[in-house]
């Protein structure tokens, strides 16, 4: 009986010597490495036109997207990748699409440095889901960088720079009733270094008079780099090409609700395609369009209802004018999966037969 007891006191001085061994090698992450989420998504697309009555249809991924966000103290950091099909089928694109860091010590005052959306639109910097639609506003993706006018290569709107921001002057219930953000930037679109040292600089101003209302005005001036064309001599010649560029925004969003309307003008030769430095002088110097949307529940939380009418001119003239009626519905299964369908009629000037359907259905997936 003496031994037994013996050997079971030593078993518990054992356990107990091994127990604390573990407590002293365990190793206690610090809070920034807790802080790190990871999310993402993804857009499942089918669409079918019959432009030119031609006859067209395809299954697209239009957009996979990865995502890291932390915090270090008073700094906000985020990294995102991007895979997708924008360079056309059997040609898919991965790419670094977000790389910043902002410090956000002050509401009023917040400063972010990297790559990033440009302080460009309401609409540019909207989740590619709760936007909504089968993609942005033409408007919108022509001349905030998204598959721009100018020959930038799809960028997502984004560009690397220098930003500060914030939001100023409480009401009598604490809400901020104005937004301010400028930033300079490379002027070349995400991934491409300055090539001309001359910095684009874009700014916005909103006034938020009641909740859920935005009503906003952006600048944008600056240039992009190496761009060419041959003169009467048969020469061929580089330039820095200008680009000056406005939006005026109204938004209502809460509760489900949300409508939304912009206007965009651009002063500045445009590019014979995306992905090019080659200027096209026939399309003209300027070109604009707006777009007036809007979202309404149906059943809260679940359905909503959506029309959308948009028109954009790459020229400036209604000869040249693309316009675009659309309907359709957004279901949510649950708040991370969601089905959207629209349908179109489309008016464009430039086609020999200016009118034609378009379908668009969509699956998305965050995580």
């Amino acid at each position: 009986m003496k031994k037994l007891f013996t050997l079971v006191l030593m078993t518990l001085a054992l356990t107990a010597n091994a127990q604390e061994e573990k407590k002293t090698t365990t190793i206690e992450l610090p809070q920034w490495v807790k802080d790190i989420k990871f999310s993402g998504y993804g857009i499942f697309q089918y669409q079918a036109q019959n432009p030119d009555n031609k006859s067209e249809n395809a299954f697209n991924l239009r957009l996979l997207r990865l995502i890291l966000d932390g915090k270090i103290s008073n700094v906000a950091w985020r990294v995102q990748l991007q895979g997708s099909s924008n360079s056309g089928p059997g040609n898919p694109t991965v790419m670094l699409v977000d790389l910043f860091a902002e410090w956000q010590k002050y509401n009023f005052f917040r400063v972010k440095v990297g790559q990033f959306k440009r302080a460009f639109t309401f609409e540019n910097p909207t989740h590619p889901i709760t936007q909504g639609w089968y993609s942005y506003a033409n408007v919108i993706n022509s001349l905030s960088g998204l598959g721009d006018r100018s020959g930038e290569k799809a960028s997502g709107g984004r560009d690397i720079g220098i930003q500060i921001q914030g939001d100023f002057l409480k009401n009598a219930s604490g809400r901020n009733l104005f937004h301010y953000q400028v930033g300079v930037y490379n002027g070349e679109g995400i991934n491409q270094k300055d090539l001309d040292n001359k910095k684009d600089i874009i700014g916005g101003l909103w006034f938020m008079p009641i909740s859920g209302v935005r009503i906003g005005a952006f600048g944008w001036t600056g240039t992009r780099a190496n761009m060419t064309y041959t003169d009467d001599n048969g020469t061929q010649q580089s330039i820095s090409m200008r680009k000056n560029r406005y939006a005026l925004s109204a938004e209502y969003d809460k509760d489900d609700w949300t409508f939304r309307a912009e206007y965009l003008h651009s002063q500045g030769w445009g590019a014979k395609k995306v992905d090019s430095r080659e200027i096209d002088f026939s399309k003209g110097d300027k070109a604009d369009g707006f777009y007036v949307s809007g979202l309404v529940p149906v059943i809260k939380s679940k359905l909503k209802a959506k029309a959308r009418y948009q028109v954009y001119r790459p020229q400036k003239e209604w000869g040249t004018s693309k316009t675009m009626y659309e309907i359709g519905a957004i279901y949510n299964f649950t708040p991370k999966m969601q089905v959207n369908l629209e349908y179109a009629r489309v008016n464009d000037r430039s086609l020999a037969k200016h009118d034609y359907n378009f379908f668009d259905a969509e699956f998305s997936i965050k995580f």
